[in-house]
């Protein structure tokens, strides 16, 4: 079988990490694209009071990426969940959800102008236990962003704590008060949840262990597949290094564990229908 695609959902890249030598690791294991999402830069944001360069950074990283390795790069940009909670600290709740939904804004203007920038992302709500009212907080600058990503016709990445199939149960209701539809909601960081009674029609991005895809294919192929590597110098490899999708792409083709049909749904068509993109 000719494996013209190998797709990595989410991943992060850092100039202070490995950088291009990830990428270089990727596509010597035989990685093809992947989805750099947007790292997130607090910091950065709150001191330019606009998410714009810090966005800019990572289409710049984009570029760079393809020049150099010729991997193809799509990105998607968003405010990080937990910048909430530093702004909120340093300027109160107004300020702080004005800054987030600028965020929201900013993204989805760049979706529109640019071709790159695929999706709203990762967005969502702290993967930490917090106050009742940060959910809630949290919730309403989520269901901005699904608002915004509807207005330009691009998915959302959704990062969220550790979900059930109630969690996105209520993900999907909340996409459907702003008619986003739930094909257009990436769960990242997804358990195998492919049945539609566990993802209630939401994308899952399943973090990509091994035993994880090999139940995902055993339920079925309506899923994509990510490392969510983040390329930090103190964690290395955390939290799946960059050759792990296309390694166990190849191992599961070889061992008869991913039919040729489940590949071409997972790697190429999934992702297409998903971003609006084409990766042939």
């Amino acid at each position: 079988m000719k494996l013209d695609v190998i797709f990595d959902n989410h991943l992060h890249l850092r100039r202070n990490g490995k950088y291009l030598e990830a990428v270089k690791d990727f596509k010597r294991a035989g990685g093809t694209h992947f989805i750099l999402c947007q790292y997130p830069m607090p910091d950065k944001a709150l001191s330019e009071r606009s998410y714009l360069p810090c966005y800019m950074d990572t289409i710049k990283m984009a570029e760079e990426v393809e020049r150099e390795t010729g991997i193809k790069v799509f990105v998607t940009i968003g405010p990080y969940p937990a910048d909430y909670l530093l702004f909120k600290e340093k300027l109160g709740k107004d300020g702080a959800m004005e800054l987030m939904k600028k965020g929201m804004e900013e993204a989805a203007r760049l979706c529109a102008d640019n071709k790159r920038c695929v999706g709203i992302g990762e967005i969502g709500r702290p993967h930490f236990k917090v106050e009742e009212e940060i959910i809630e907080e949290s919730n309403e600058i989520m269901i901005y962003g699904m608002q915004c990503a509807k207005e330009v016709g691009v998915p959302v990445i959704l990062h969220t704590e550790k979900a059930t199939p109630s969690t996105f149960k209520e993900l999907a209701e909340m996409a459907k008060k702003v008619g986003l539809r739930p094909e257009k909601v990436v769960k990242h960081f997804s358990p195998p949840f492919i049945y539609r009674e566990e993802n209630h029609g939401l994308m899952p991005s399943v973090i990509s262990s091994r035993n994880n895809i090999e139940i995902a294919l055993s339920k079925g192929d309506r899923f994509l597949m990510e490392t969510d590597y983040i390329d930090d110098p103190n964690r290395p490899g955390a939290v799946l290094g960059p050759k792990t999708v296309p390694r166990l792409t190849k191992r599961l083709i070889k061992e008869g564990k991913m039919e040729e049909e489940q590949y071409y749904k997972v790697h190429v068509e999934n992702p297409e229908r998903t971003y609006g993109i084409d990766l042939q």
